[in-house]
Order: structure tokens, then C-alpha cells, then sequence
């Protein structure tokens, strides 16, 4: 993997829950990490589905090993959300491809 290629920023996020001083639960997103990422792939797709029209919107990223990186976190890319869809490890542990999808709200 060559640095020259990791030519975008994302930041990784993992869902957490505290407590605050008054014992009111609180559930956000925090930052595990930022780091430099390969943009591969993004494609928006347009389906139908039993709602009416719907898009999905794929982003792929390769980035440099990072252990713990799970299906239960988040990417934060250009201002937008994308959920962890699937990981594939790149090499012996020498890269990870993230396979990511928009988050709709």
C-alpha cells in the first residue's frame, strides 16, 4: 500500500454509553481514531422497495492495518455517517478494505 494513495481522511467511531453525575444514561458516537484512507469505490444504487423509491449509497476505503476495527462501528467521511458493513483484511494484516454503506435518517 503506498502512502501516495491514502489521500483521504476518515475518522473511525464507536458507539458508547455513559453516566453522567446526575445518573442519566448517555448514549454517542466517539472517535476511536482519524487516519488517512483510499477511497476505492462509491456508488449510489436505486431500487424499489415495499415503501416507494429508496438509494443506497456504497463507499469502499482501504486503509492501513488497524486491529479492532468491528462491524459495530462507524466511519465519518466528508461530513456524512457510513455504517461498517464488512472488513477483509488486505495481505497479512497489512491493510484493511472497509466496505461501507450511508446511513439514512
Amino acid at each position: 500500500m503506498r502512502a501516495g494513495k491514502l489521500d483521504r481522511t476518515i475518522t473511525i467511531q464507536a458507539f458508547t454509553s455513559t453516566v453522567d453525575d446526575y445518573g442519566t444514561p448517555t448514549e454517542t458516537w466517539a472517535d476511536v481514531t482519524t487516519l488517512r484512507a483510499q477511497l476505492i469505490e462509491a456508488s449510489t444504487e436505486e431500487y424499489q422497495r415495499a415503501y416507494g423509491e429508496g438509494s443506497n449509497t456504497a463507499v469502499i476505503f482501504r486503509i492501513r492495518w488497524l486491529d479492532g476495527v468491528t462491524v459495530d462501528q462507524r466511519v465519518l467521511y466528508e461530513g456524512k455517517a457510513l455504517n461498517i458493513r464488512e472488513t477483509k483484511e488486505i495481505g497479512r494484516r497489512k491493510g484493511l478494505e472497509l466496505r461501507c454503506e450511508e446511513v439514512r435518517t
